[in-house]
């Protein structure tokens, strides 16, 4: 097992952000920088044994600072949409920015995802490396109430399995739902049309044009988004009614609210062999095809991110949550402990 440390830039204020190396005997590593906590690249051998990375990023910070759709991201203090950045508790009313049209997203303006975390390694053992990573989040950050302290350990084990475990604490109630924004393309070039994917969930969120669930949980079956049974993801993506130019849909898992993770998505690269299993104590997961990458970001090997280059399998409570009080509740008081894994397993 191997865990290295390197600076991979400084911000313009100067915080210095660090770069973690990850890797295990199989082949399988992953470089994670304090800057957004986010996963850069994660390099996975197929089945010839050929190593290539399997997530959208880039492997330098100006390219982050610049500005990116999330790629490889921690998003928080809560993941996904609000519907118009509003919502009440405890009787007090709160105000978020708007920052996707009408609603609030991944946090705001400078959610999570554009915080320098501090980071500390943990102890090397037999069978795993991990990293450590912290952030304090002052009550009014982004308009949210209550001073958040929040904790994230990556891991990586010789099992192919790369694992994140979020904690948190807060002195005052507030709202948290934190996931990873990871791009995927087990290709690691091209589109992500011919990957096979299954989602154990009978149900999904049906939505609005901005993406804000009705409250509804209906039945996946007889529509484009039963993956109940492997399907490729370009196989009934034109189906999509009304259609965003793929999927971006919130699925009610089948397995969820235990202590360990349980199996939630597995997906396929039939050309390459690679496989991905998203195993989480989450109640959602997010399906995106990457339906607005233009061609206008490249990646760190120079592969051109256009449309559907990369799916993202966003562990998540579901969308809009705090306005839904029949969805899986995101508030967190004084005197408990958030707490949330999910495992990413590898295999070819």
């Amino acid at each position: 097992m191997k865990l290295e440390q390197t600076e991979f830039g400084r911000t313009p204020n100067g915080q210095c952000v660090h770069r973690f190396l990850l890797a295990n005997r199989k082949g399988v590593s992953v470089k994670i920088i304090t800057y957004g906590g986010i996963i850069a690249e994660l390099e996975v051998p197929d089945n010839k044994g050929c190593v290539s990375n399997v997530v959208l990023g880039f492997d330098n910070l100006a390219a982050y600072l610049n500005g990116h759709p999330h790629f490889g991201a921690i998003a928080g203090r809560v993941a996904n949409r609000i519907a118009q950045g509003k919502f009440t508790l405890d009787g007090q009313n709160y105000q978020l920015d708007t920052n996707n049209g009408p609603n609030h997203l991944h946090g705001g303006r400078e959610g999570f995802d554009k915080k320098v975390w501090e980071a500390r390694p943990m102890p090397t053992a037999e069978k795993n490396v991990g990293v450590k990573l912290s952030y304090f989040s002052p009550a009014g950050e982004e308009g949210y109430p209550g001073n958040l302290k929040v904790e994230m350990v990556y891991t990586l084990n010789d099992n192919n399995e790369f694992g994140i475990e979020y904690k948190a604490v807060t002195d005052q109630a507030t709202l948290i739902n934190l996931t990873n924004h990871s791009y995927f393309n087990l290709a690691g070039a091209g589109d992500i049309l011919n990957h096979q994917l299954t989602i154990d969930a009978d149900r999904y969120t049906p939505a609005d044009e901005t993406l804000i669930p009705s409250g509804v949980l209906a039945p996946v079956a007889g529509t484009p988004l039963d993956f109940l049974a492997p399907h490729a993801l370009g196989e009934r993506i034109e189906q999509l009614k009304p259609n965003p130019g793929g999927y971006d849909h919130n699925f009610v898992l089948n397995k969820t609210g235990g202590k360990r993770p349980v199996l939630a998505a597995r997906a396929t690269d039939p050309q390459s062999g690679r496989t991905l299993e998203v195993l989480t104590t989450e109640p959602g997961i997010q399906l995106y095809t990457g339906n607005f990458l233009d061609g206008s970001l490249r990646g760190a090997t120079g592969m051109v991110y256009g449309k559907h280059s990369g799916f993202c399998l966003e562990t998540q409570h579901f969308p809009d949550a705090i306005n839904h009080p029949e969805f899986p509740s995101v508030v967190l008081r004084p005197g408990e402990k958030f707490h949330s894994r999910t495992l990413f397993r590898f295999g070819w």
